[in-house]
C-alpha cells in the first residue's frame, strides 16, 4: 500500500516521502495516528512541497547544530564527582551528568541519547565523549573530571 508520510517514521521514511508499506501497518498504525495519508497520483505536488519544507527546516537545524558544535568543542567541561584517595570515583560519570555539565557550561540543552560514551567514566582526569547534534554533525566533548 502506498502512503504519503506526514511525519518522520523511523525505519520507514521521512516527512513528504511516498513509500510502500504493508497494508496492515498502514491501516493499524500509520493512518490512525495521522503519520501518513493514502497516496494517489495527485499527491505528488503535496509530497514535493512537504519535502521542500523539510529540506529548509533541516538546513536551519544543521546550521544551528554547527554553531552549537563550535561552542561545545571550544569549551572545557568540568564535572565534579566524589572520589576516593586513589582517584577512583564513587559511582561513575554518565550521559546525564555530561548533559547537565554541558547545559551549565554552555547553556545548550541536549538529550542524553545524543551523547555517545564507550563506557562510563570511573576515574578522575580527562576524557572525551561525542555528541551527535544533527545527522552528520558530531561534536567532541572534552571532559575534566575533578574531585568534590
Amino acid at each position: 500500500m502506498k502512503v504519503l508520510l506526514r511525519s518522520d517514521v523511523q525505519g520507514v521514511g521521512r516527512r513528504g516521502d511516498i513509500v510502500e508499506v504493508k497494508s496492515g501497518y498502514a491501516r493499524n498504525f500509520l493512518l490512525p495516528t495521522g503519520a501518513a495519508l493514502l497516496a494517489n497520483d495527485t499527491m505528488e505536488v503535496q509530497a514535493s512541497s512537504m519535502r521542500k519544507a523539510r529540506d529548509v527546516r533541516d538546513a536551519k537545524s544543521r546550521e544551528a547544530a554547527e554553531v552549537q558544535r563550535g561552542l561545545i568543542e571550544k569549551s572545557s567541561i568540568q564535572i565534579a564527582a566524589r572520589a576516593g584517595a586513589n582517584g577512583r570515583l564513587f559511582g561513575s560519570v554518565t550521559e546525564s551528568d555530561v548533559v547537565n555539565a554541558i547545559r551549565t557550561a554552555t547553556n545548550i540543552s541536549l538529550d542524553r541519547h545524543m551523547i555517545s560514551m564507550t563506557e562510563h567514566v570511573k576515574e578522575l582526569g580527562s576524557a572525551e565523549v561525542t555528541a551527535t547534534l544533527f545527522d552528520g554533525v558530531v561534536a567532541t566533548v572534552k571532559l575534566e573530571i575533578v574531585a568534590k
